[in-house]
């Protein structure tokens, strides 16, 4: 302990010059209370000061006063001292903390970002056609189905090229900025498609739409012959589009999407289904009616699958020649509970008044028990023609309320 202290100072009626010195402490003061006077010459002055023992022994009081202001003072500054030694300390271990935590909060802070721009690496599936194809992390895709456009978009894809029909059919909205046309999906064009350079080709493997023939497959050659990743699908249930997307999403790294946009949905899928009434199923017949003429739809189908999931008898699939030569007469015949009717084609009132007009010349359509009781329906085609995608849900749960909503 340093004996030059600065608390120290005359006590009041005491001459500058008889004071203890400013500055010291005046340790024989503190033995001389404990004791200690033998210690000094008597009569002497105590070293570094000017009085005697004697004169401090006799002012106790002020000898006291001056011993407990010193001890306060002195006390009041080792903790004070020891207090900010304490709190540098700790400043000291929190700043190092501080700098050590900082790298792997900002790790942490970055890292979700960081995992999502992650680039998925190669992946390689076997498509609908049960040919081998590699893709890795495609940036520059043509989907050549609107549907398809859509369910790249769905699984987290950008597109540089779509059919037309990704663009003017209602129901799906394509993201993908200037995207190029590549023709209609029942005709689509290679020279659009090889211009755009893509990366991944996305086409269809089914045949047949709005009365045509698609003929994808017969480009698959030139494709692969200039080194370009094609892949065909086929989508006609929901089963199908949940193997689509996991192909979609395995290859865009979303598994995120997949739970969005087909988990919850079959979740959904499954409490409706579960819903449909053990006994008494319905009967029904379901139509597609264009232009051209009208066709009955088999369990085999799109709709006709939902249909058969909901417990519905489709008596198409006891006639099947309603499936080739659709009739009045056999419709009438079989009487069926519902009708449900599709109008597909581009326009859809004509291929509804093609319809109207074939029942209209037969006054025992309106004999039915579908018509008499208000079970003669009218489907919308973007969920029920076309692939619902995200909404197959919504698909379910419209045919359910046709069916049982009104029991």
């Amino acid at each position: 302990m340093a004996n030059n202290l600065t608390f120290i100072r005359p006590l009041p009626n005491e001459r500058p010059d008889a004071a203890v010195p400013t500055g010291t402490w005046p340790w024989p003061l503190f033995w001389a209370r404990r004791g200690t006077k033998a210690a000094w010459p008597k009569g002497g002055p105590i070293p570094g000061t000017c009085r005697t023992l004697a004169d401090f022994l006799g002012r106790t009081g002020e000898f006291l006063y001056r011993k407990d202001f010193v001890l306060k003072k002195f006390v009041l500054c080792a903790v004070t001292a020891a207090l900010a030694l304490v709190l540098a300390g700790c400043g000291q271990q929190e700043g190092e903390a501080s700098a050590a935590d900082a790298p792997q909060q900002e790790q942490q802070t970055s890292g979700a970002p960081a995992a999502e721009a992650t680039a998925p690496g190669p992946v390689t599936f076997t498509d609908d056609m049960g040919n081998e194809v590699t893709v890795d992390n495609p940036q520059r895709v043509v989907a050549c189905m609107g549907s398809f456009a859509n369910a790249w978009e769905l699984a987290g894809g950008t597109l540089v090229g779509v059919s037309d029909d990704a663009l003017t059919a209602a129901g799906w909205t394509i993201q993908s900025p200037d995207v190029a046309t590549v023709g209609d999906f029942t005709a689509v064009n290679l020279e659009a498609i090889m211009a755009l350079n893509p990366d991944f080709v996305i086409m269809t493997s089914g045949t047949g739409g709005r009365g045509g023939d698609s003929s994808q497959v017969d480009l698959r050659d030139a494709l692969v012959g200039a080194g370009i990743p094609v892949a065909y699908f086929e989508v006609t249930t929901f089963d199908d589009y949940e193997r689509l997307m996991r192909t979609f999403t395995d290859i865009t790294g979303r598994a995120d999407l997949y739970e969005q946009n087909v988990a919850k949905v079959a979740e959904a899928i499954d409490g409706i289904v579960g819903a449909v009434p053990a006994e008494n199923p319905p009967t029904a017949l379901l139509l597609t009616t264009f232009s051209g003429g009208t066709r009955a739809q088999s369990s085999g189908t799109q709709t006709g699958a939902m249909m058969a999931d909901l417990g519905v008898n489709n008596l198409a699939d006891e006639n099947k020649s309603l499936l080739k030569d659709f009739s009045l007469e056999a419709v009438i015949e079989m009487d069926p509970d519902f009708v449900f009717v599709i109008p597909m084609g581009n326009d859809t009132e004509a291929a509804m008044r093609n319809l109207e007009e074939a029942t209209a010349a037969n006054p025992a359509w309106g004999s039915l028990s579908a018509v008499q009781n208000g079970r003669y329906i009218t489907l919308d085609p973007t969920l029920y023609l076309a692939k619902p995608n995200a909404q197959w849900g919504a698909a379910y749960q419209g045919l359910f309320d046709n069916l049982y909503g009104q029991n």
